[in-house]
């Protein structure tokens, strides 16, 4: 085994915590200042448990620097000895994956079984944490590597390639996911290239084949169209009935030797399916170290939630994730350690002013206290 856990002795090992309401709010939306372990283990005594439809995190992960902040700049080195320290990832490996691992044994119990997780991670330790999360969440419920462009192409004097990207795995709980189909719009070049052809009235347009792979014996897509039968090994898409009268509304285009093709147009459609290479940069002048952009989590916040969902980051930095998800209507837990962080993603949150279409933030503040070690 890769990762050697329990679930039950991860629990054990956690210490309890004395939890301060500091605005004294009760909401279903939470930013909370503690050691993401112990306060995860307190969202599983207090009603979390299967709750949570979507996890995103962008952890430390054995970059063995340090991330600092002054007036002026965020930094992973310490530029003046005017600047504070946001947050240090000074782990070995070994450590890490230990560190990380009990953290996504409890993510996952916090997870509804229609849940996704999505871990945001870099080309040196991310296929570790691939197989990690293989042991732990199942190698089947694996959905993707997302490829993340983060940067411009740097000429750093190095023998080796030049790194522009990281990644973020996607994990499933199980088979039932949220999914909400993302589209990415059509560029002219993709209108000229995908769609070549164009109509009497000036509509551009392609064509795909009416047939589809695997025989059918018996059913309306074996029949008879116009006289033509489908393709050995292979059956009509829909039944004749359609057939006709997609062919009466024009929608069928017909090639010299007579076979017939579906024509899909441009203007109908909603945009191209969204792959697994994401060009969304970082920003050049973020407020906290690491800082992402929030197109990434509303890409993902739109497609693996609801609007009645729990978002939980429990590495929330910023607090980009918590703000995305709250102008997105989805209930939201941050959690983090750092103070600088509690500041930022505060000063984040109470910057949405609301308005009609969108509530201004309302949200507990709780500090979390270690309380002693559970026997």
């Amino acid at each position: 085994m890769f990762y050697n856990f329990s679930e039950k002795e991860i629990i054990e090992k956690i210490p309890s915590a004395i939890f301060e309401n500091q605005n004294q709010v009760i909401s279903p939306n939470k930013l909370i200042q503690g050691d993401n372990l112990v306060v995860m283990k307190h969202l599983l005594e207090n009603g979390f448990a299967e709750k949570i439809d979507l996890v995103y995190i962008d952890p430390p992960f054995a970059t063995n620097n340090i991330f600092t902040f002054s007036d002026e700049r965020t930094s992973t080195i310490s530029q003046s000895k005017n600047d504070s320290i946001a947050y240090s990832d000074k782990f070995s490996l070994p450590d890490f994956l230990h560190f990380l691992g009990d953290r996504l044994v409890l993510l996952r119990q916090l997870m509804s079984k229609k849940g996704s997780i999505y871990v945001h991670t870099d080309y040196k330790v991310g296929h570790y944490v691939r197989v990690l999360m293989d042991e732990i969440f199942g190698i089947q419920n694996f959905r993707n590597d997302i490829t993340r462009i983060k940067c411009n192409p740097k000429n750093f004097a190095r023998k080796g390639y030049g790194n522009i990207k990281d990644m973020i795995l996607f994990y499933a709980k199980s088979p039932e996911i949220i999914w909400h189909e993302p589209k990415q719009p059509y560029t002219d070049e993709d209108k000229l290239k995908l769609f070549p052809k164009t109509d009497s009235n000036g509509r551009r347009y392609t064509t795909i084949p009416l047939h589809a792979p695997n025989e059918t014996q018996k059913g309306k897509t074996a029949q008879a169209f116009k006289g033509i039968l489908p393709p050995k090994g292979r059956h009509w898409r829909t039944d004749v009935g359609t057939l006709a009268m997609w062919d009466e509304q024009g929608l069928i285009e017909w090639s010299e030797n007579g076979n017939p093709r579906k024509k899909i147009y441009f203007d109908e459609r909603e945009g191209k399916r969204m792959q697994d290479i994401w060009e969304m940069k970082d920003l050049p002048y973020p407020v906290y170290p690491t800082e992402k952009n929030a197109e990434i989590a509303n890409l993902i916040i739109k497609t693996s939630s609801n609007p009645d969902s729990y978002v939980l980051d429990c590495f929330c930095g910023s607090g980009t994730t918590l703000k995305s998800a709250h102008l997105l209507g989805r209930q939201w837990i941050g959690i983090d350690q750092s103070e600088q962080a509690i500041k930022v993603s505060t000063e984040k949150m109470n910057s949405i002013a609301g308005d009609m279409f969108t509530a201004k933030p309302i949200y507990e503040f709780v500090k979390c206290e270690e309380a002693g070690v559970v026997a």
